[in-house]
């Protein structure tokens, strides 16, 4: 069957490289040789699992002076795209220069390389090998062996390469000396936007970032970020996530949003970061488990994203925001949590509703809404703060304890734990609407975000829960119709259960349990690939690519 929602080229190029489309060959890459294989005749199907959407956002609450930041901080934002593409594949030109196909052509634009991200990093163009766990971060002939005996100092830092000098020698490269050029450029168009910010804090921020570009020094800038209360305008910008680096987690890759602030809806959210000590206190597990106190200046905002580049940008698109990732901050200030109503929406409309009228019982269908979706996935930032960020036996932080599983254990619980928030604060009677919405909505989330395929930290994280919350009878599968009914009671159970299983492992730092939970219970069964593959059936879109940039907005 022919999808519905094959796109058009302009939509795909914008969605990959933004406003200008013309992002420059990457430094040379160590990665391996370009390939000259065409794409298969499967590859416009691919391009059918995205719908197109326009990232737009009412401005007219905004002055003259924000009006011209937005082209300045969308510039800005483009060059994360050339960086994102040596840092994920390399060689960008001479990969695309190889293929005569335009789906090819297309798709490669979507993932930053020639491997899946909806499916697993499988390779899409023949003769391809697997995507590498290193990326380009590392050398693709260094083994972990040699790394660990490797003596130098910033190794581990988020912010360095390793690379080998002419003697075969591993050496580190900073990021700001790798990208000397374009920081440079980034931090003129920052500093060019602060010049005309009327808010105070977003004008510090934005020269902080600018600085921070320069030296890989991010710590003050987030802190600014996390002091900015009353701006209308924001950039989340430069190396951030882990999750591109799978060998071993350290290496943030570069990406960024531009934002515009919902003032109202945020001043709606604004209460519920008071509760976290409360929740904190109150999670199912022992004491040394959540000994931490989460930051309590943490902000809950809502905003329209009116750009995505970099890593945000490869595969499926993120809908929330849960930042800085920087330990110290987070326990000195707590962290900001963005809620991207206009990205969120746009999936709700054209992706959950559908996917709920395929795999929920007809009877439970009326409890899948916008407002359990919203709710869901905003408590899922929020529960990035509970829990304990520093084991409880010596082994440093948890993410230095799980290396590479850091990230996709850490998704797990902001899942789980976001529901537990949402079922307490439901039980105080602060958050309205029923448990049945939320808990419904909760599992059609698990449908639509296990289609981004178990490879990602988040598919990683949605399988565990999907298999964990059916050994535990939270759902029932009715053969006769292939639909899901939640058992609202088990559920909960199941819920608390989990809590305590991930927190317990990530407190310990228990690197061999969380690999046999991720091993055991992170695997896509063949029951529930044939229940996906009835939504590829019914031409419902995995995910979304965007047409983006100064003109959508009609600020050119």
């Amino acid at each position: 069957m022919k999808p519905r929602h094959i796109l058009f080229a302009s939509a795909l190029a914008a969605s990959a490289f933004g406003c200008s489309g013309n992002t420059a060959t990457s430094t040379t890459s160590e990665t391996p040789a370009t390939p000259t294989a065409q794409a298969d005749d499967s590859l416009q199907q691919k391009l059918g699992m995205y719908t197109s959407v326009r990232l737009t956002s009412p401005l007219q609450g905004l002055s003259a002076n924000e009006k011209k930041m937005i082209p300045l901080l969308i510039e800005a934002a483009d060059i994360m795209n050339k960086l994102f593409w040596y840092e994920a594949y390399g060689k960008r030109d001479s990969l695309l220069n190889s293929l005569s196909s335009e789906a090819a052509k297309q798709y490669v634009r979507i993932n930053y390389g020639p491997w899946d991200r909806l499916d697993n990093n499988k390779p899409f163009i023949a003769g391809v090998g697997p995507k590498p766990a290193a990326a380009n971060f590392y050398p693709p002939d260094m083994t972990k062996e040699e790394f660990a005996q490797a003596s130098l100092p910033d190794k581990a830092s988020q912010y360095t390469f390793l690379r080998r000098d002419a003697n075969g020698k591993l050496i580190t490269v900073p990021y700001h000396v790798q990208f000397k050029e374009e920081v440079q450029q980034v931090a003129d168009l920052l500093k060019q936007a602060a010049a005309l910010a009327e808010d105070a804090g977003l004008r510090k921020y934005l020269n902080l970032r600018a600085e921070a570009l320069l030296t890989d020094n991010y710590q003050p800038s987030d802190l600014a970020w996390m002091d900015m209360k009353s701006n209308k305008l924001d950039v989340v910008i430069g190396p951030i996530e882990t999750y591109e680096d799978k060998l071993f987690g350290y290496k943030a890759a570069h990406e960024a949003y531009v934002l515009v602030k919902d003032m109202e809806w945020s001043e709606r959210l604004a209460k519920y970061a008071a509760f976290l000590p409360e929740l904190q206190r109150g999670l199912p597990v022992p004491a040394p488990y959540k000994k931490e106190t989460p930051g309590t200046d943490s902000d809950l905002n809502a905003y329209d994203v009116v750009y995505y580049a970099g890593d945000s940008n490869a595969g499926s698109k993120t809908i929330a925001i849960n930042l800085p990732n920087d330990e110290e901050v987070q326990l000195k200030r707590g962290t900001r949590r963005l809620q991207l109503k206009n990205a969120m929406r746009a999936k709700f409309d054209k992706i959950m509703v559908p996917i709920a009228g395929e795999l929920i019982v007809a009877d439970q269908q009326q409890h899948v809404t916008f407002d359990a979706f919203f709710a869901n996935t905003m408590f899922h930032e929020v529960a990035h703060g509970l829990g304990i960020k520093n084991t409880i036996n010596g082994k440093g932080t948890v993410r230095e304890a799980l290396k590479e599983q850091a990230s996709a254990l850490e998704e797990g619980k902001a899942d789980i734990l976001g529901l537990y928030m949402i079922t307490q604060l439901h039980e105080k009677g602060e958050v309205a609407g029923s448990l049945e919405d939320y808990y419904t909505t909760f599992l059609a989330g698990i449908f639509r975000s296990v289609r981004f395929g178990a490879a990602s930290a988040h598919g990683k994280a949605n399988m565990v829960r999907f298999n964990f919350f059916a050994d535990n009878g939270a759902f029932a599968r009715d053969e006769q119709t292939g639909r899901y009914r939640v058992n609202y009671v088990k559920m909960r159970e199941a819920m608390n259960k989990l809590s305590e299983k991930i927190l317990t492992l990530q407190g310990d730092g228990d690197y061999a349990g969380v690999g046999e939970l991720l091993d055991r219970q992170g695997q896509i069964s063949p029951q529930l690939q044939a229940d996906l593959d009835r939504l590829a059936e019914a031409n419902i879109p995995v995910d979304i690519v965007f047409e983006q940039g100064p003109a959508v907005l009609g600020l050119k």
